[in-house]
């Protein structure tokens, strides 16, 4: 415990010192960039990404070497500006992975090993839990139901406008080892999760399953699929007559030999983004000096996972042309 909090003091005070202008939203450009630059970070990895529907509140995971231990961060638009980057006010304490809100902006769910009720060790898999916001702050993390939570690991929740949450798991009904899950909201209440279809889940791993609020399409990682280009690849399917659509390939725009996953598309529908593992490292060069490789390793794709995005019209167009 000691060790973490040396840590958390570490992140805190150096993301004090970035520059609170770092976030910006381009307007139009072809290719994948980098969202959020950290310099004091370059070499630990950055993960999933949530924003508010009004644009002005931002969380995301860091994650630290091995994934030792994994912290939300979070910014804020005030009077135009971004706030230098913070540990949430409801994290910093035990791994906490993967922030989504509700579409409404009310709510923030995210994946936790935090310990239930009054205990004080974490917990060996992860469950899924919510904050509310009062008075300006998130506060009082709720554990979803045991109709949700299980004593495996739930993953990445994403919201629909009507309540039913998606979200990973593997469970005895699963198609594959991991299968994308919905559970409706009815009269208050979380219904028995449902693999999705054959669209979606297959006998393979599924992950990360990003929801649009109308449900009208669903963005998931998936490995060990035919024509996959390595580690871990994102796909789209489209709900037609509430039939989940055989899932499309996001292409090499978005997808390379490594990892690509936690997708997240804006709730105005402008800007795809995504996590990834690419690197632009070489195999070889023609004798790097020790500037040139300080360069090579601390800038750019290196390797380790990093927040991209892209506009979404982009995206979608992309997939036509393929």
């Amino acid at each position: 415990m000691k060790k973490i909090i040396l840590l958390l003091g570490f992140i805190s005070s150096s993301l004090l010192a970035q520059d609170q202008t770092k976030i910006t939203f381009k307007a139009n450009f072809d290719t994948p960039e980098i969202f959020i630059q950290l310099p004091e970070f370059s070499n630990i990895n950055m993960r999933d990404i949530t924003i508010s529907p009004t644009n002005d509140e931002i969380f995301f995971t860091l994650d630290t070497p091995k994934s030792a231990f994994r912290t939300i961060l979070t910014s804020k638009k005030v009077n135009g500006t971004w706030t230098a980057f913070a540990v949430a006010s409801f994290s910093g304490s035990y791994h906490d992975i993967e922030p989504a809100f509700s579409p409404d902006g009310t709510q923030l769910f995210f994946a936790s090993k935090r310990p239930k009720g009054t205990e004080k060790t974490s917990e060996n898999d992860y469950d899924l839990w919510v904050v509310t916001k009062e008075n300006g702050t998130w506060n009082n993390p709720t554990r979803l139901p045991e109709t949700i939570n299980t004593d495996k690991n739930e993953y990445y929740p994403s919201i629909a406008s009507n309540g039913t949450i998606y979200f990973t798991a593997e469970r005895a009904d699963a198609k594959g080892k991991e299968d994308i899950y919905k559970s409706e909201f009815k009269n208050g209440t979380y219904q028995t999760p449902v693999s999705l279809g054959a669209g979606v889940n297959t006998k393979t791993y599924e992950y990360n399953a990003y929801i649009s609020p109308d449900e009208s399409f669903i963005i998931f990682g998936s490995y060990g699929r035919k024509g996959s280009l390595g580690k871990g690849d994102l796909y789209i399917s489209f709900n037609k007559n509430n039939t989940w659509q055989e899932a499309v390939h996001l292409g090499k725009l978005i997808n390379s030999n490594q990892i690509d996953y936690c997708p997240f598309v804006s709730f105005d529908q402008k800007y795809f983004f995504f996590t990834s593992e690419k690197t632009t490292i070489q195999a070889t060069y023609n004798q790097l000096s020790i500037k040139q490789l300080k360069e090579v390793v601390t800038t750019g794709s290196n390797g380790t996972s990093k927040i991209y995005y892209l506009p979404f019209e982009k995206l979608l167009k992309s997939i036509q042309l393929e």
